[in-house]
């Protein structure tokens, strides 16, 4: 009996050892145009794994780059794009670059102060009043999200403040979302479940009456 473990290493998993096989054989084939007819019937059957993906641009591309990993660069035919360079595959993807500065208030997002940077560029006027309540609105459901037992409106008031600099101001007769209205709007409907009888069980709010 054979097992994976004394078989050769997949290239791909992703493709499945059958395919792996195919395309050792392909490098055994001498003529380079049946070699080549053989690769492009591979390739079919590489995509045919994976039906969703085709709409993508380079899709086509992507196979014969995987085919040429496959054949550890050792197939040689006539293929519609030019094969990737060998060091491509042990080459690290360079890190990412993010934002140099750190986000204040954590709960809130780097996408709350970037609002308020925009926000306070707007001339003053019922516009800017409408936008900066809304973030205000917004603050403390984000508040909430990360705290649940206790929020104090003075205490968003004084986060935007810091947040914009002093120059996000909130009008006297603006007043926040009362916190259960709030946490309301967050519960989750329960899921239906029928009665075992399959008549209507009135304690199930959730079920139109007949």
């Amino acid at each position: 009996m054979e097992y994976n473990t004394t078989r050769d290493q997949m290239v791909i998993p992703e493709y499945g050892r059958n395919v792996q096989k195919m395309i050792e054989y392909l490098c055994t084939i001498d003529d380079r145009e049946r070699r080549t007819k053989a690769a492009k019937f591979v390739i079919n059957v590489m995509g045919q794994l994976y039906p969703a993906a085709k709409e993508t641009s380079d899709f086509k591309h992507k196979l014969w780059d995987h085919l040429y990993i496959i054949s550890d660069f050792k197939l040689d035919v006539d293929a519609p794009y030019p094969p990737p360079p060998p060091l491509s595959t042990s080459l690290k993807p360079e890190k990412l670059q993010y934002h140099d500065k750190e986000i204040e208030f954590r709960h809130y997002g780097k996408n709350i102060a970037l609002m308020l940077e925009k926000a306070v560029d707007y001339e003053d006027g019922p516009e800017k009043d409408s936008l900066v309540h809304a973030i205000a609105q917004h603050m403390k459901k984000s508040y909430l999200n990360w705290n649940r037992e206790s929020v104090d409106d003075t205490l968003i008031e004084m986060h935007l403040d810091k947040l914009s600099k002093g120059k996000a101001k909130l009008k006297q007769d603006f007043k926040f979302q009362h916190t259960n209205d709030i946490l309301g709007l967050n519960k989750k409907r329960k899921p239906f479940r029928p009665s075992p009888n399959g008549k209507y069980n009135p304690r199930n709010k959730n079920r139109p009456q007949p």
